[in-house]
């Protein structure tokens, strides 16, 4: 089974390309590496996953690179946790739709 880690503070102009390259680097059994975009401006959010194939290439990688710099930023690297359940959002009504 792949081994997702979470990669926190990134620069904000780091982009899939360059978290791949620097993650290849810790294990050949690299499946993937994305840089989460915000939907709504098109930037970094500052943070990603990557996936590898092997839970020892994973280690690997959060050895070689937790605390270490990347663009310019100590990065955060740690095995992602699943996401959690949140409750579905409030409609205000925002709309003209009262009367």
């Amino acid at each position: 089974m792949a081994t997702r880690l979470y990669i926190g503070n990134l620069s904000y102009t780091t982009n899939d390309e360059e978290l791949r390259d620097a993650f290849a680097q810790s294990g050949s059994s690299l499946i993937s590496a994305q840089v989460v975009m915000d939907k709504f401006t098109g930037r970094s959010r500052g943070f990603g996953f990557v996936e590898y194939d092997r839970d020892e290439d994973a280690q690997a990688a959060i050895s070689m690179w937790d605390g270490k710099d990347l663009g310019g930023r100590p990065l955060r690297v740690n095995v992602a946790r699943p996401k959690e359940e949140r409750a579905p959002r409030r409609d205000f009504g925002g709309g003209n739709d009262r009367y």
